[in-house]
């Protein structure tokens, strides 16, 4: 409302500015926006005002939102049932001793230092292998239950199957007895391996879950240096057991640093190479550029069907196709990365799919854009006026982006409600995977929020928004029309579609501010580069200081409110402990723990995770001969439950 009460006058009346540009590509809409106003006009003073205003009142709703989500977490932890992360933590980078296996050390150290407060724990397993094997055979259990349906059916031809590729080609056997063999073969593999992972002490991966008999035990440990040396015996809250990525529990730590430092420079490359396609979609941005660059195309795109569809849809089709790839390549880098948890994962996929977004979609469609838009006048003029070329398109940029917020935001959102691609998805696999009621089940799951590509997809929205609400305030009703269809939608998708894989407890919020606000200040140094080619120098101070206001609100939001969404405060575990002690008195926790954080494919086999706690003597006997006539403990006894 006050973009277009005060900036769309003071553009419109500012006169005939890009007429008297030679050479300049320009539409009806660009007269709304900065590029109309001359060079030295009294008239940008108001934009910079305006820029002030937005900034001020995008540091009141995010205040006011960040203090919102801050009491809602904590009342949503002081309120939700048990749950064993609550009692757990992860502990990484075990160090080795020579006397004692990791089960042991770990036992040792958490009674040792944890005397009073430590139940049991879970040792890590590297059961990788074996979950493939697990997957592998009830793959093949489905194929036999469901040959044995169809011979059931038909019992006077026993179905066939080709022992080749694919079941292609190869030597033709009997289905059922094809798979009975090989089911019977992976029993008796899987079976060696569960045991090989039980008894191996090479298979136990120098980390685990420490569980402890408080909220508040947990909450110390979690939260504070184990060890003098900072790089052992790293400790943090446990995800939820649904939580757990378990493919990467078993990655060496050092290994985790050069993978990251692997997966950083590919994340360059990947970036930096992403630009050639986008620059190409930007070259169709418009009839007269293509004509410009593609001249012998004239004849053609003049046709009114092809100019309607090439310059409306095209680019912003090609663009998305080229953006659907992209989050499946950022996931696979997370995984290598390392992370443990699937909501670790999915925040480190969206960092680096909204570092992807600034760069190529936003930043690449506005500076490729425009050297294929202008690319005559950059070829005739001299350098020095290049600059200023780039300020005049960069606001003329508006009419890609509102393209762009119809094909995927609006067309986005509307494909999100109907969810076309997962009926597709269904009916394929119905017809070529499905084989039993049960993939038929899993073929029927809703999935989850991707909040991997939802989010940045959102924050390229707010970078929009807040860059165009002072140079091209036109574009901001179709942003509003994309929020508010997609606040209805999602609304009703998150409630009534789709299966939650964990809870984060709105754990991801402090990554929202902080990218919109990376939006403010990325609005702001562009305006001061526009401004600099307006003859305007006199606003650029005062346009730094925002930026200054910028960085400093991010601080005081970090200071005030982060804490409450990376700790847990000790008040309020001691107040839960304290009710669940009062109501609850006979509760077993440590029953409730014992195989909550085991590897799902070995939860199966029934055998001793940890070792019982000697009611006498709360240490473990410790193994290291060098320490055993030198230790004495005393004080009490541990006490039982909670």
């Amino acid at each position: 409302m006050l973009s277009f009460a005060v900036l769309v006058p003071v553009n419109w009346t500012a006169g005939e500015t890009l007429e008297h540009i030679e050479d300049l590509t320009f539409s009806n809409i660009d007269r709304l926006s900065i590029s109309n106003v001359p060079s030295g006009s009294q008239r940008f003073w108001a934009h910079v005002m305006m820029a002030y205003v937005f900034t001020f009142w995008t540091f009141y709703i995010l205040y006011k939102e960040y203090k919102t989500i801050s009491t809602m977490r904590l009342h949503f932890l002081a309120s939700e049932n048990r749950r064993p992360d609550q009692f757990t933590v992860l502990v990484k980078n075990v160090p080795p001793d020579p006397d004692e296996s990791v089960d042991e050390h770990v036992e040792h150290f958490f009674r040792v230092n944890h005397p009073d407060h430590y139940l049991t724990h879970q040792v890590v397993y590297n059961a990788n292998k074996l979950a493939e094997l697990v997957e592998k055979k009830k793959s093949f259990r489905n194929w036999l239950t469901y040959y044995q349906t169809k011979y059931e059916r038909n019992p006077v031809k026993k179905p066939k199957i080709k022992t080749g590729f694919w079941g292609l080609w190869g030597k033709s056997v009997d289905a059922i007895d094809y798979y009975m063999t090989e089911i019977e073969k992976l029993g008796e593999e899987e079976a060696e391996e569960r045991e090989k992972v039980i008894s191996d002490p090479n298979a136990i991966v120098p980390a685990a879950f420490v569980s402890f008999k408080s909220r508040w035990g947990a909450a110390v440990c979690a939260q504070t240096q184990q060890s003098r040396n900072s790089t052992i015996w790293l400790t943090e809250w446990a995800p939820e057991p649904r939580d757990v990525y378990w493919d990467n529990l078993s990655i060496p730590y050092i290994q985790l640093a050069v993978r990251r430092l692997l997966m950083a420079v590919a994340l360059f490359f990947l970036t930096f190479f992403f630009m050639i396609p986008i620059g190409f979609v930007q070259a169709f941005a418009s009839i007269d550029g293509i004509k410009k660059v593609l001249p012998f195309l004239k004849s053609l795109i003049e046709m009114d069907v092809v100019k309607s569809f090439v310059q409306g849809f095209l680019p912003g089709i090609v663009l998305k196709i080229f953006l659907i790839l992209l989050p499946m390549i950022l996931m696979i880098m997370s995984k290598i990365e390392g992370f443990t948890s699937l909501s670790s994962l999915d925040r480190r996929s969206a960092s680096k799919y909204h570092l992807f977004v600034i760069v190529n979609v936003f930043f690449g469609s506005i500076i490729t854009g425009a050297a294929f838009q202008q690319l005559q006048r950059f070829l005739d003029q001299s350098p020095t006026e290049i600059p200023k070329t780039i300020g005049v398109t960069l606001p003329m940029k508006a009419t890609f982006f509102i393209t762009f917020i119809m094909v995927d935001g609006w067309a986005g959102i509307a494909a999100e409600i109907l969810r076309l691609v997962p009926l597709v998805m269904f009916h394929i696999k119905n017809t070529f995977l499905v084989k039993t009621d049960h993939d038929r089940e899993q073929a029927m799951d809703p999935g989850s929020l991707n909040f991997s590509v939802s989010e940045p997809r959102l924050q390229l929205y707010f970078l929009l928004g807040l860059v165009y609400s002072v140079v091209t305030p036109i574009l901001l009703p179709f942003i509003i029309v994309f929020f508010a269809f997609a606040y209805m939608v999602f609304r009703h998708q998150i409630i009534n579609v789709y299966d939650q894989k964990y809870e984060s407890g709105a754990s991801f919020w402090p990554d929202v501010n902080r990218r919109i606000l990376i939006g403010l200040v990325i609005s702001q140094l562009l305006l001061i580069g526009l401004l600099s080619t307006k003859d305007t120098a006199k606003s650029t101070p005062l346009l730094i200081v925002l930026i200054v206001l910028t960085i400093w609100f991010h601080k005081l939001c970090k200071g005030r409110f982060e804490s409450v969404f990376v700790k847990f405060p000790l008040q309020d575990a001691v107040v839960k402990d304290t009710v669940e002690r009062s109501t609850e008195p006979n509760f077993n926790l440590k029953e409730y723990l014992q195989d909550a954080y085991l590897h799902p494919v070995l939860k199966v086999v029934k055998f001793e995770v940890s070792k019982e706690i000697d009611e006498e003597n709360p240490l473990v006997a410790t193994k290291r001969t060098s320490q055993r006539s030198s230790k004495t403990v005393s004080n009490g006894t541990a006490e039982d439950g909670l």
